[in-house]
């Protein structure tokens, strides 16, 4: 098959890494696999792959833009010369181009609905779904058929997949260094990745980082990612007077690094589809813990392979942060059978296979 990927960038952040590992996965098995983006600093890797890039000015955030149609006219002719079979939309903004590509080009549309959204006005008028929509979690095609209208045999439930050879453990001495090029000092380290945004519950986590602070002096949280809560952020840090505890790091383009020095991986998430960075630090033996809500508990069985709180619970988080802690023995149980976990049910094979039979069953119909 030759299966086009959109994507309105490929900066660091959960799409692009479900791309790479997506294109990475399906080119193994003999697929052509192109992408066409505004571009981002993770090019490179997907160039790397042998994985063909077009570039289309579709950076924005409005799906009634100029740039859209710029777009398509840039695609048609790459679609007719390369014979592409397949597009494959990832965010709102390319889902209303993947259809235009449909219209315009006779090809099929596939789109991934990534997380939970907010019904508007235009999507109701223009849903642009495609032929078939791929929900990463039975929550999101709950979400989907049930707030957006969406109708259930459209819908495929892939789970996302992640290169588990990649996350073997890296030596202490790496992790070692690593921490002190990031300047953490000895203590233990609680550790994020994600975008800095509200749904991300970053707040709570803060404000659970001073009652952890209490029980562990040494400690410190290290955040990484980048967004629009960043300022708001620090300056809570600031007003809870653990600022020289807190450490913000924009963005790493090897997510095994900043693991390595994390005694405990926080996702205290208020909405989230699944949670590819909480799949990664199970797969790296990370000890884990989640909000109870969209597709984590799919992920993290209490007590079991990691630790639940509810959202917003900043005492619930704080009391789960220190008892991973102060619990050595119990947490390394945990994180054992949390990579045991992703091995044997997320890897990035399975979900190539199951991305694919989507695609045929579209090219069939």
């Amino acid at each position: 098959m030759n299966i086009l990927y959109l994507a309105t960038h490929l900066n660091t952040g959960g799409i692009t890494s479900y791309l790479l590992n997506l294109s990475r996965g399906l080119k193994k098995k003999g697929h052509n696999v192109y992408v066409a983006s505004s571009g981002g600093d993770l090019l490179y890797k997907f160039k790397q792959e042998g994985i063909r890039f077009i570039p289309i000015p579709i950076k924005t955030k409005a799906e009634i833009n100029p740039k859209i149609l710029v777009s398509l006219f840039c695609l048609c002719p790459v679609i007719k010369s390369e014979k592409i079979q397949i597009a494959h939309s990832n965010t709102r903004v390319t889902q209303v181009l993947g259809e235009l590509l449909k219209r315009f080009c006779a090809i099929k549309h596939v789109s991934t609905g990534h997380g939970f959204f907010t019904m508007k006005f235009t999507r109701r008028l223009f849903p642009c779904w495609g032929d078939k929509v791929i929900a990463i979690s039975p929550q999101v095609k709950g979400h989907l058929v049930n707030d957006l209208g969406v109708t259930a045999e459209k819908i495929e439930v892939v789970h996302n997949g992640i290169d588990i050879e990649r996350f073997a453990a890296l030596t202490k001495d790496e992790g070692r260094r690593t921490k002190e090029d990031l300047g953490l000092g000895s203590g233990p380290v609680v550790g994020i990745i994600a975008r800095l945004s509200d749904v991300k519950g970053h707040k709570y986590l803060i404000q659970a980082m001073k009652r952890v602070l209490e029980r562990f002096p040494a400690a410190t949280l290290l955040i990484v990612g980048e967004g629009k809560e960043r300022g708001r952020l620090i300056q809570l840090t600031r007003k809870l007077g653990i600022e020289k505890q807190v450490i913000f790091i924009s963005s790493v383009s090897d997510t095994r690094m900043v693991l390595s020095v994390m005694d405990v991986f926080v996702m205290p998430s208020l909405h989230e589809g699944l949670g590819l960075s909480l799949m990664e630090a199970m797969a790296f033996g990370v000890p884990v813990i989640g909000s109870r809500v969209g597709g984590i508990p799919s992920l993290i069985q209490d007590g079991k392979s990691g630790l639940l709180v509810e959202p917003e619970d900043v005492a619930g988080l704080s009391a789960a942060i220190i008892r991973v802690l102060s619990d050595k023995a119990s947490s390394a149980i945990m994180s054992g059978s949390a990579a045991d976990f992703i091995n044997n049910n997320f890897g990035l094979q399975r979900q190539a296979e199951e991305t694919e039979r989507v695609y045929k069953a579209c090219l069939e119909k």
